[in-house]
């Protein structure tokens, strides 16, 4: 038995595989969620200057949802 055994209970060499293409996976999920935020942004772009709303336009309808939920 080997005398320095992973708590996986894998090799050396098949932790570096595993890793490879575990990070492979990773970096297609993030190139993947950042073109569905671009491809989003440029559809309906959020933080937009237009498009805020303002306090007071959010304050009724938040009093009310809590209003509604707390009686």
């Amino acid at each position: 038995m080997a005398d320095h055994e992973s708590l996986s209970g894998l090799t050396p060499d098949e932790a570096k595989e595993f890793h490879k293409y575990y990070m492979q996976g990773l970096w297609l999920f993030v190139a993947i969620a950042v073109v569905a935020h671009l491809l989003t942004w440029i559809w309906r772009p959020w933080f937009h200057p237009e498009m805020a709303a303002s306090a007071s336009d959010i304050l009724p309808s938040a009093t009310s949802t809590l209003s509604s939920l707390i009686g």
